[in-house]
C-alpha cells in the first residue's frame, strides 16, 4: 500500500476516519473512490477547491511534538494524540510551545522525584513530553535570562489543570530547595490543600474542580532558591455556597467540618451530618467515592499549622464556615403575599447569632425587611419570602466569599519573604473556555478572560515564529493568523457588553430584559460578532474564538451588582466576634504587590465613570484583575500547558474523539497549527536531514565534503518547486506535505533495493536450483546410458576377445614402460654423477679457502690479542699500584683510627670500672648494714619470745589468780546469803543478790575480753617475728650456696683466661711482625713502579672505546686513571727529597704494625677458644640490646632498682642461676670480641653505629655483672675476684697508652702524605661523596612535641597536595607518618598526647576533606590515607585477629600502652564518610556524560537509531555544550581509575566504586530511555548493546572483571535486547517474561509501548501483544516503580589489608616540611 493513497474524511462517531483511495483521482472528478478500515468501499462526493486532507506516513505516526507531523491539520493531530494516548499511554504531546496534557484518569508513575531528577537540567525536547519539562524550560529561561516566567494552565473542568498546577510547584520546590532551614517550598506546597478545600467542589464533570481562578507567584533569590510565594484568586464562583446542581457538591471544606462535627473540639460549633444542611444536602450527594472527608479535614489542618495558621485562626474560620451552615436553615415563613417573618425560637438563627455574637432580633428582622432610602424620607419595607430568602443568600455568598479573600491574604501573609525577589515564576491554573446548555454570568466572564489570554498566546506565537525566522536568515511574510480584537472590544470597549451591564445596574429598577433590549439596539446587525437567537427573546450569542456561545441574560444585573442590604452588614460590622467585624470595616483598597512594577494599558480606552457603585461591581473587578492579569503576563515569558479531558464518564485512557476535538479547538492547539502549517511547519537541521535521507543521494554528491552544501544540491534535484522549502543557517525549513513527500522517495529507494536485493538472491537461488537438478538428471542419464551399453555387448565371443585384448594390452604396455624406465634410468645416473662431482669439487675450493682465511686470522687475531694484553696488562699493573698505595693508606688511617677507639674504649672500661669498684663498695656497706639490721632483728626476736613467755606466764598467773578470787568471793557469798535470811524479806533478797551478780558478771566479762585481746596481739608479733626469722634463714643459705659456687668455678676460670691473653698478645705480635714484611715489600713495589717513566697518551690512543667501556664499567677506573697521572707528577718532583724520609717513617710504622698485629692475633686467638663458653653471655648481650631499644634511658631504671632493694636482690638471684657464674668473664670475652670485630667493619658509617650500640650493650652487661658482684661481696673471694679484675685492667690500661703514643706518630705521618698527594685525596673524596651511605637502624617511630601538632596536620595534611608527590610515594605515606607520630606517643605513655594528636589528625582530615569537597583527587587520595591510617591501628593493635598477618619485626612495633578501638570506629565512620563524598563527586563529574555517550552516540556508524523528528526548539533550549561520546565516558572512568590506583586505593575500594559507577551508568541510562519514545527502536537497541560491550571491555583491560559491575548493567542489557527481539507472537511474549528478570512489569510494559519503528518496514508493538505481556507478568511481586533509583549507594566495606610496609624503612620526603619530626 502506498503512503499518499491514504485520505481523512469526516464521520459523524469518529469525526475524521482513515481511508484508502482505491481509484487514481482525476481533477475535476466529483466523487473519491476509498475504501474505509473496515473494508466497505465509499464514493465519497469532494469538493475540487476543497479536497480531503491527507494522511501522514505511518513513520511520522505518534510524533512528540504535533508540529513534526508533514501535514498538520485536525485528523493528524487528533490522529496522533489518540495513537499516543490509547496506544503509547503517553498522556503529553507537544504541539509548537503548548504542552497538551490528557487526563488519564489513573495514577501513573511518572511523578517521582526521580522522575524530575531526570527531566533536571535536561532541554526541552529531548526528553519525552511531561509537565516538567515545560517547568524545566521555565526555571532554566529564569536562570539564564533573569527573566520573569509564567506557567498557563488552561482547559475546562476536570481536565486535571489543578494536578498539573500542583506538579509544577512541586518541581519547583524540589530542584530549587533553599539553603535555610525555614523550608519555604513545603509551606508553598501546603497552599495548595488550602485553596483546594476552600475553592475546589464536586461537579457533574470533575470530583475536584477549581471553582475560582488563581496565580500563583513564585519569588526566587539571585541564587534562584525559592524565598517566597503570593498568590492571586479571580472570580470565586460564590453562588456555589447557595445553590449546587443535582450530583454537584459545595466546597469540601463544609463536608470536612460536617464530618469532624463529633469531636469534642467542635462541638460548640453545633454541628452534625451535612445530610442535615440545606447549602450542603442541595445536589444530593454528600459523599465522593474513595474520599474520606474526615481525614481530610485533619491535612487541612496541618496545613494550617505548617503555614504558622495555628489553633485559633482556625477556629475562627471554622466558626465563621459553621455559621453559614445555619444561616442557610434558617426558616422563613410567608405572612400573606407581601410579608415574612422569621421565628424568634428559630434553633439556627440562635446558633448563628451566637456563633457571630449578634444581635438576634435585629438579624430576624432586618432579614424580612429592606431600608429604602429617599431624598427625603426613609422607609422600611418588608419583603417576601422569596426576597427574604434571596437576602439570606446573598449574606451568605458574601460572608463566604470575605472569608475566602481572608485566608487567601493569610496564606500570602505566611509566604511573605524578607528582603527583595529577584525572579519570579508564575503558574496560572484558570478555567477554561466554557459552553454548557445554559450558560450565565459566570461562563461570560470565564469566555472573556479566555478571548483575554487567547490573543495574548496568538500574539506570542506570532512572535516566536518571527524570531525563528530571522535567526535562520529566511525572509518573513506575513502570516495571517486570527485575531480576536474584535470580541475583545464588543465586551470591554466604550459602549460594549460590561458598561451597559454596568450602567443598567446603576439603574433602581433595572431588569435584566432592559439590558438584554439595549444589547439588541446596539449590536443586532451592526456587529458581525454579536448574534439574536431566532427562537427566544431572553438570550444572545457571541461569536467567540473558539465558538459560538449563547448566553441568558437572566440573573446576570443580579450576579453583577452582588449586593447585601446595609443594615445586615452594619449589624455584622456591630459584632463582637472581631473577625466578622473586620471583613466588613471600611477599609482602603490594599495595593497588590503586583501593581508596583507594572503598567496596566487596555487594548482599547474604556470610559472611566466616577460612580463608586459602577467601580464596584462584579464585572467590572473582574475586568481591572484581568488587566492587572495581562499585564503580568505581558511582562513575562509564558509558557502553556492545555489539559484535555479524553471523556466525560472519566474512564481511564478512554478517547472521545468528539469532547477532543471541541477542546483543541476552543485551546488554541489547533489554531496553533494552523499558524505553523501556513509558514514552513517541517524543520530539520542539515545533519538530521543528512542522515535520513542519504540514500537519496548519488556517489558523486556524497563526495562533497560540505555535509550543508549536499543537501542544498540534493534538494534542488529532488522538488524542482523552490519555494516548498528554505535553506537556513542551521535548520532547513519545509512546507506542509514535503516531508511526506519525501518519505515517499525515499520509501520506494528502499523498495527498490528491496525489489533488486529480493531479484538477485531469488535468482542465486533458482540457479543454485537448477543445476543441482541439471546435476541430478546427468548422473541418471549416464549410468541409465551404461546399463543400457552394457546389457547390448554382453556376448561370449565378446567377452572374449575383450579378454584376449586385455592381455595383449597388458604385455605391450608393460614393455614400453619397462623400456621408458630404463632409458630414464641411465639419464638421470648421468646427471647425479656429473651433478655430485660439480659440487664436491665446489665445496673443496670452498674449504681450502676457509682452511686459508682461518690460519690468517688466527695469527692476525693472536697478534692482535697479544698486543691488546700487553697493553691492558701495563695499564692494569699501573692502576693495580697505584690502588694498592691507597688501600695501604686507608689502612694505615682505619688503623690509626682503631687505636683512637681503643683507646678511647679501654679508657671508658677503665673509669667504668672505676665506678663500678665504687659500687661493689656501696654495696658492701649495704650488705654490712642488712648484716647488722639482721643481727638486731634475731635479738629483737629473742627479746620479743622472752617477753612474750614472760606475759603469758604472768597471765596464767593473774588468771589463777582470778580463779581463786572467785571462789572466795562464792564463798562470801553465800555465808552473807545465810546472814541476810533471817533479817531480809525473800523477795528482797532475790533481787539485791540478783542485782549484785549481774554487776560483778559485767565487770568479769571486760576484763576477761581484755585479757582476750591483749594475748591475740602479743600472738599475731610472735608469728610476724617468726617469719622474718625465717626469710633471713633463707637468705643466708643462698648466699652461702652462691659463695660456695663463686669459689668452686669463677676463680679458676678468670686464672685461665687471664693466661689466655698472655698467649694471645705473643700471637698478635707474630702476626704484626708479618704484616710489617709485607707492607715493606709493597711499598718498594710501589716506588719502583712510579719512578717508571710511562706514556699513558700512547696507551690510551692505542686502547678502543670498547676496551675503555669495558675497564670503566663500574665507574671508578677512570677516575683512578685521572687522579693517578696528576699524583705521579707529584711522586716525581718530591720522591728523591722524601725518599730517606718516607723509609724511616716507614719503618716507625712497620714496628708499630708489628706490634698491634701482635696483640690482635692473641686476642683473636682468645676469642676463639672462648666462643664456645660465652654463646651464653651473646645471647644476654643480644637480648640487653633489644631491650634498649625499648628503654633507651637505663640509668632510670638502674635508680628505681636501687630504691627497690628487696626486688634487686631477686632478680640478682635469677641472673645468678641463668648466667651459671660466668660475671668477669663477660668483661673480658665482650672486650676481646670488640678488639677482634672492630678492624674489620671499621670502613661504614654502619659499623660505627654497630661499634657504639655494642659499647652500650657492654655498659649493660657491666652493669649486670655488677648487680652480681655486689650480691657475691660477703667473703674472702670477693678480694680475690677484684683484685683480679683491678689486674687485668691495669695491664690492659697501659698496653692501650703505649698504643696512643704509637698512634699519634702514625696521625703525623699521615698528615705529611696528605699533604703531599693533595690531588689523589680530593679524587678520593668526589668518589666517596657519591657512594651511598648506609642507612641507620631505626625502629619506626616519629619523635615530635606537642607543641608540634598543628605544624604536622598544617603540613602533612590541610597543605599536602596530591598531585606531583603521589608518583614518588609509597601508598598511604602520610598515614604511615601520623601512625609512627602515634606510636611515638604510646611509647611515653602519655595519654594526654595520644589523645590530642589523635583528635588533631581526626579533625584535619574532615578540615581539608570539607574543603575540597567537590575536588575528586583529594578526596581519593584521603579516602586511601585514612583507610591505610584505620588499618595501621589495626595492623599494630596487639589483636591477635590482625597480627597474623605481620612480620616478626611487625610485632614488635605494635603499641604497648594504649587500646584505640574507639577511634578506629570514629576513623572507619569518617572513611565512609569520605566515601560517599568521593562517589557523589565521581557521579557529578559523569553524569552529563551519561546520556550523550551510552545513549546518543552512534558507535556503530551506518546503522543510525534515531529518527529525526523535526522538533522546534525554543532558542533557549539549544545545547551550546560540547558532544559526549562513548570515548569520553570510557576516558573519565579510566581517568577516575587511574587517580584511585597513583593514590593507592585499594583494589577492593576501588572494585567497590566501579560497581557504584556502573550502576549510576545503567540507570540513568536506562531512566532516559523510560523518558525518551524516539530512542525505543530496535537500531537504538544495537547501538546500545555495542556500548554495553565496551564498558565490558574496559573491565577486562583493567582486570575488574570480579567487582560485580558488570551486574549492574543488567537492566540496562536486557532493555537493549527487549528493543532487538521481535515482538508479534505468543512465543515471543512468553520469551521476554522469561528472558527480562531485571526489569519490573512497568519497565518492560513502558518499553513495549515507547517502541518506535524508524522505518516503514518495521511493525509497531500491538496493544494486544503489550496486553498479553501484561497479563503474563502479573503474577511477579514487585513494586510498580518505573525509575531506577540513581541516589541508591551500596553498602560499602573496608577490608582489613595489613601494609607491607616495615616502619622502620620509611623515609620522609623533603617536600613535606617535616623536618622537625626525627626519626627514632
Amino acid at each position: 500500500r502506498k503512503i499518499l493513497e491514504e485520505v481523512w474524511i469526516p464521520d459523524n462517531e469518529e469525526v475524521w476516519q482513515s481511508a484508502e483511495i482505491t481509484k487514481n483521482y482525476k481533477a475535476g472528478d466529483r466523487f473519491l473512490h476509498v475504501q474505509l478500515e473496515d473494508g466497505t468501499e465509499l464514493s465519497y462526493p469532494v469538493d475540487p477547491a476543497a479536497l480531503p486532507p491527507l494522511r501522514n506516513p505511518d513513520i511520522l505516526v505518534g510524533e512528540n511534538d504535533l508540529t513534526a507531523l508533514s501535514y498538520l491539520h485536525e485528523p493528524a493531530v487528533l490522529h496522533n494524540l489518540k495513537i499516543r494516548f490509547v496506544e503509547s499511554k503517553l498522556i503529553y504531546t507537544y504541539s509548537g510551545i503548548i504542552l497538551v496534557a490528557i487526563n488519564p484518569y489513573k495514577e501513573l508513575p511518572i511523578y517521582g522525584d526521580a522522575i524530575i531528577h531526570a527531566y533536571s537540567g535536561q532541554n526541552m525536547g529531548d526528553m519525552d513530553p511531561h509537565i516538567f519539562a515545560v517547568a524545566e524550560e521555565a526555571y532554566k529561561q529564569m536562570a539564564r535570562n533573569n527573566k520573569n516566567q509564567s506557567i498557563i494552565v488552561s482547559g475546562e473542568s476536570g481536565a486535571g489543570k489543578t494536578v498539573s498546577a500542583r506538579y509544577t510547584m512541586r518541581y519547583f520546590a524540589t530542584v530549587s530547595k533553599s539553603s535555610n532551614n525555614a523550608h519555604v517550598e513545603d509551606k508553598v506546597l501546603a497552599s495548595n490543600p488550602i485553596t483546594e478545600a476552600v475553592g475546589n467542589a464536586k461537579t457533574t464533570r470533575n470530583d475536584n474542580s477549581s471553582r475560582f481562578g488563581k496565580y500563583t507567584e513564585i519569588s526566587f533569590d539571585q541564587s534562584y532558591q525559592i524565598i517566597g510565594a503570593n498568590m492571586r484568586t479571580y472570580l470565586l464562583e460564590k453562588s456555589r455556597v447557595v445553590f449546587q446542581s443535582e450530583n454537584e457538591r459545595n466546597y469540601h471544606i463544609f463536608y470536612q467540618l460536617c464530618a469532624s462535627a463529633m469531636q469534642p473540639e467542635y462541638e460548640h460549633l453545633k454541628l452534625g451530618s451535612a445530610e442535615e444542611f440545606n447549602y450542603t444536602r442541595m445536589g444530593g450527594s454528600t459523599v465522593i467515592e474513595g474520599v474520606d472527608d474526615r481525614a481530610n479535614m485533619v491535612e487541612t489542618q496541618k496545613t494550617f499549622d505548617l503555614l504558622g495558621l495555628k489553633g485559633d485562626f482556625q477556629m475562627d474560620v471554622f466558626k465563621m464556615l459553621a455559621a453559614i451552615l445555619h444561616l442557610g436553615n434558617v426558616e422563613i415563613a410567608a405572612v400573606g403575599d407581601e410579608r415574612s417573618s422569621i421565628s424568634a425560637e428559630d434553633k439556627h438563627l440562635s446558633i448563628f447569632c451566637e456563633l457571630l455574637d449578634l444581635n438576634c432580633d435585629k438579624v430576624a428582622w432586618w432579614l424580612c425587611h429592606r431600608k429604602i432610602v429617599t431624598t427625603s424620607e426613609t422607609v422600611t419595607k418588608p419583603m417576601t419570602r422569596a426576597q427574604a430568602a434571596n437576602a439570606r443568600d446573598a449574606l451568605a455568598k458574601k460572608i463566604y466569599s470575605h472569608l475566602f479573600d481572608f485566608i487567601v491574604d493569610r496564606i500570602n501573609q505566611a509566604l511573605q519573604f524578607p528582603g527583595k525577589q529577584h525572579t519570579f515564576i508564575g503558574v496560572l491554573d484558570i478555567y477554561g473556555f466554557e459552553t454548557f446548555d445554559v450558560n450565565s454570568f459566570e461562563q461570560f466572564c470565564i469566555n472573556y478572560a479566555n478571548e483575554k489570554l487567547q490573543q495574548q498566546f496568538n500574539l506570542h506565537v506570532f512572535k516566536l515564529e518571527q524570531e525563528e525566522y530571522m535567526k535562520e536568515d529566511i525572509p518573513w511574510t506575513l502570516i495571517d493568523f486570527y485575531d480576536n480584537q474584535p470580541v475583545i472590544d464588543l465586551i470591554e470597549a466604550k459602549m460594549g457588553i460590561l458598561e451597559l451591564l454596568d450602567e443598567e445596574c446603576l439603574l433602581p429598577h433595572g431588569k435584566d430584559e432592559n439590558w438584554l433590549q439595549k444589547l439588541y439596539n446596539n449590536f443586532v446587525n451592526k456587529n458581525t460578532l454579536f448574534e439574536k437567537p431566532r427562537m427566544s427573546n431572553t438570550s444572545f450569542i457571541i461569536q467567540h474564538f473558539a465558538d459560538k456561545v449563547e448566553y441568558k441574560c437572566e440573573g446576570f444585573l443580579e450576579k453583577n451588582r452582588d449586593t447585601v442590604h446595609e443594615v445586615l452588614i452594619e449589624i455584622l460590622k456591630e459584632s463582637k466576634f472581631h473577625l466578622c467585624a473586620n471583613f466588613f470595616q471600611d477599609s482602603p483598597v490594599s495595593v497588590s504587590p503586583f501593581s508596583s512594577t507594572i503598567n496596566i494599558k487596555s487594548a482599547r480606552p474604556v470610559l472611566k465613570s466616577s460612580n463608586k457603585q459602577l467601580r464596584m461591581t462584579v464585572g467590572s473587578k473582574f475586568r481591572n484583575s484581568l488587566s492587572l492579569l495581562m499585564a503580568t503576563l505581558n511582562a513575562t515569558t509564558p509558557h502553556y500547558v492545555r489539559c484535555i479531558k479524553p471523556n466525560d464518564e472519566k474512564l481511564p485512557f478512554e478517547f472521545d474523539s468528539k469532547r477532543v476535538v471541541q477542546q483543541l479547538r476552543a485551546c488554541g492547539v489547533l489554531e496553533t497549527i494552523r499558524i505553523s502549517a501556513q509558514s514552513y511547519p517541517s524543520r530539520w537541521t542539515y545533519i538530521e536531514f543528512f542522515s535520513r535521507y542519504s540514500i537519496l543521494m548519488t556517489q558523486q554528491e556524497l563526495s562533497i565534503n560540505d555535509k550543508k552544501q549536499i543537501c542544498k544540491i540534493v534538494l534542488q534535484r529532488l522538488i524542482q518547486d523552490h519555494n516548498q522549502y528554505q535553506f537556513g543557517r542551521t535548520k532547513i525549513f519545509f512546507r506542509a506535505g514535503q516531508v511526506a513527500y519525501l518519505e515517499k522517495l525515499r520509501s520506494d529507494r528502499l523498495r527498490q533495493a528491496c525489489i533488486l536485493i529480493q531479484k538477485r538472491v531469488r535468482g542465486w537461488l533458482q540457479r543454485r536450483s537448477f543445476l543441482s537438478t541439471r546435476r541430478a538428471a546427468i548422473t541418471l542419464q549416464q549410468y541409465f546410458r551404461g546399463q543400457r551399453t552394457v546389457r547390448q555387448a554382453i556376448t561370449a565371443r565378446n567377452l572374449k576377445e575383450t579378454w584376449a585384448a586385455i592381455v595383449i594390452q597388458k604385455y605391450c604396455r608393460g614393455y614400453l614402460v619397462r623400456r621408458l624406465c630404463q632409458l630414464i634410468h641411465v639419464a638421470a645416473v648421468t646427471i647425479q654423477a656429473y651433478t655430485r662431482g660439480f659440487l664436491a669439487r665446489k665445496k673443496y675450493r670452498k674449504m681450502r679457502e676457509e682452511q686459508k682465511a682461518v690460519v690468517l686470522q688466527k695469527y692476525a687475531r693472536a697478534w692482535l690479542a697479544r698486543r691488546r694484553f700487553q697493553n691492558i696488562r701495563r695499564f692494569v699493573l699501573n692502576i693495580q699500584l697505584s690502588y694498592r698505595v691507597q688501600q695501604l693508606q686507608k689502612k694505615i688511617e682505619e688503623q690509626s683510627r682503631e687505636n683512637h677507639g681503643l683507646l678511647e674504649r679501654l679508657t671508658s672500661l677503665a673509669s667504668a670500672h672505676m665506678s663500678d669498684v665504687d659500687t661493689i663498695q656501696k654495696l658492701e656497706s649495704e650488705l654490712e648494714k642488712l648484716t647488722a639490721q639482721k643481727r638486731t632483728y634475731e635479738e629483737k626476736g629473742k627479746k620479743y619470745k622472752e617477753d612474750s613467755e614472760q606475759k603469758i606466764l604472768k597471765l596464767e598467773n593473774q588468771n589463777k589468780e582470778l580463779q581463786e578470787q572467785k571462789e572466795t568471793l562464792e564463798m562470801k557469798l553465800q555465808e552473807k546469803t545465810e546472814e541476810m535470811k533471817g533479817t531480809i524479806t525473800k523477795g528482797n533478797f532475790k533481787r539485791v543478790i540478783k542485782k549484785n551478780f549481774q554487776n560483778q558478771k559485767q565487770d568479769y566479762e571486760k576484763e576477761i575480753e581484755l585479757f582476750k585481746g591483749e594475748i591475740k596481739i602479743l600472738k599475731e608479733e610472735k608469728t610476724q617475728l617468726q617469719q622474718q626469722i625465717q626469710q633471713e634463714i633463707i637468705i643466708q643459705d643462698g648466699l652461702k650456696m652462691e659463695v660456695g659456687q663463686l669459689k668452686k668455678q669463677k676463680i679458676p676460670e678468670l686464672q685461665k683466661e687471664i693466661e689466655l691473653l698472655q698467649t694471645q698478645k705473643l700471637d698478635v705480635e707474630k702476626q704484626a711482625h708479618s704484616q710489617k714484611r709485607e707492607l715493606r715489600e709493597k711499598m718498594s713495589e710501589v716506588t719502583k713502579q712510579l719512578l717508571e717513566s710511562y706514556d699513558f697518551e700512547d696507551v690510551r690512543s692505542r686502547l678502543s672505546t670498547e676496551d675503555l667501556e669495558h675497564l670503566n664499567e663500574d665507574g671508578e677506573l677512570w677516575f683512578a686513571y685521572e687522579g693517578l697521572k696528576k699524583a705521579t707528577r707529584v711522586l716525581e718532583s718530591h720522591f728523591q727529597s722524601q725518599k730517606e724520609i718516607y723509609e724511616k717513617e716507614i719503618e716507625g710504622l712497620n714496628f708499630k704494625v708489628e706490634h698491634l698485629s701482635q696483640d690482635i692475633n692473641h686476642l683473636q686467638k682468645l676469642f676463639r677458644e672462648e666462643n664456645d663458653i660465652n654463646d651464653g653471655i651473646r645471647l644476654e648481650v643480644s637480648r640487653l640490646t633489644s631491650e634498649n631499644l625499648v628503654i633507651p634511658d637505663l640509668k632510670q631504671q638502674v635508680a628505681e632498682l636501687e630504691n627497690q632493694k628487696l626486688d634487686l636482690e631477686n632478680r640478682l638471684q635469677e641472673q645468678t642461676i641463668k648466667l651459671k657464674g660466668n660475671g668477669p668473664t663477660e668483661v673480658l670475652s665482650l672486650s676481646i670480641e670488640q678488639q677482634d670485630f672492630f678492624p674489620i667493619f671499621r670502613t661504614t658509617e654502619a659499623q660505627d653505629e654497630a661499634g657504639i650500640k655494642e659499647k652500650e650493650s657492654l655498659k649493660d652487661t657491666i652493669q649486670g655483672v655488677e648487680g652480681l658482684s655486689n650480691g657475691l661481696m660477703k667473703d674472702e673471694v670477693q678480694d680475690e675476684v677484684q683484685s683480679k679484675i683491678k689486674q687485668v685492667t691495669t695491664r690492659l690500661a697501659v698496653e692501650n697508652m703505649d698504643l696512643e703514643e704509637k698512634l699519634d706518630m702514625k696521625d703525623r705521618i699521615i698528615k705529611k702524605l696528605e699533604d703531599q698527594i693533595k690531588t689523589l685525596t680530593k679524587t678520593i673524596e668526589k668518589a666517596e661523596a657519591h657512594a651511598p651511605t648506609v642507612p641507620k637502624e631505626y625502629i619506626g617511630m616519629m619523635e615530635y612535641k606537642k607543641e608540634d601538632e598543628e605544624r604536622i596536620i598544617q603540613n602533612l595534611i590541610l597543605d599536602l597536595k596530591p598531585r606531583g608527590v603521589v608518583v614518588n610515594m609509597i601508598p598511604g605515606l602520610p598515614a604511615h607518618i601520623l601512625f609512627m607520630c602515634v606510636r611515638y606517643a604510646d611509647y611515653l605513655n602519655d595519654a594526654d598526647m595520644l589523645k590530642s594528636f589523635m583528635n588533631v589528625t581526626i579533625d584535619g582530615i574532615k578540615q581539608v576533606v570539607k574543603e575540597h569537597s567537590e575536588d575528586f583527587e583529594m578526596l581519593s587520595f584521603w579516602l586511601s590515607n585514612t583507610y591505610y591510617f584505620l588499618n595501621c591501628l589495626k595492623q599494630y593493635s596487639g589483636e591477635e585477629e590482625f597480627m597474623k598477618y605481620n612480620t616478626p619485626r611487625q610485632n614488635k612495633n605494635c603499641l604497648k600502652h594504649f587500646d584505640l578501638s574507639e577511634y578506629r570506629q570514629i576513623l572507619s565512620d569518617l572513611a565512609i564518610r569520605i566515601y560517599h563524598q568521593f562517589i557523589i563527586v565521581m557521579e557529578n563529574n559523569i553524569q552529563h556524560m551519561i546520556v550523550p555517550g551510552m545513549l546518543e552516540y552512534e558507535s556503530l556508524q551506518g546503522i543510525s537509531g534515531l529518527k529525526p523528528t523535526g522538533f522546534r526548539k525554543r532558542s533557549s533550549s539549544i545545547d551550546d555544550t560540547d558532544t559526549y561520546t562513548m570515548t569520553s565516558v570510557l576516558q573519565q572512568l579510566s581517568y577516575f581509575y587511574s587517580t584511585m590506583c597513583q593514590n593507592g586505593l585499594d583494589s577492593e575500594l576501588l572494585k567497590q566504586a566501579v560497581k557504584q559507577l556502573f550502576f549510576l551508568i545503567g540507570a540513568v541510562t536506562l531512566n532516559s530511555l523510560f523518558l525518551r519514545k524516539d530512542m525505543c527502536s530496535c537500531r537504538k537497541g544495537m547501538q546500545i548493546r555495542c556500548n554495553i560491550s565496551y564498558l565490558e571491555e574496559w573491565l577486562k583491560d583493567k582486570n575488574l572483571q570480579s567487582s560485580n559491575a558488570k551486574e549492574t548493567l543488567e537492566p540496562l542489557s536486557q532493555a537493549a535486547w527487549l528493543l532487538q527481539v521481535k515482538k508479534i507472537t505468543d512465543d515471543d511474549a512468553k520469551e521476554i517474561c522469561e528472558h527480562c528478570t531485571s526489569l519490573s512489569t512497568v519497565q518492560i510494559v513502558k518499553i513495549l509501548n515507547s517502541y518506535t519503528p524508524i522505518d516503514d518496514f518495521e511493525k509497531r508493538v500491538t496493544p494486544s501483544f503489550v496486553r498479553k505481556v501484561q497479563a503474563m507478568l502479573n503474577n511477579r511481586e514487585e513494586v510498580p516503580q518505573l525509575m531506577l533509583d540513581t541516589k541508591h549507594l551500596f553498602q560499602v566495606t573496608f577490608p582489613f589489608t595489613p601494609s607491607p610496609h616495615a616502619l622502620e624503612l620509611i623515609q620522609v620526603p623533603s617536600s613535606f616540611k617535616l623536618g622537625f619530626l626525627t626519626r627514632v
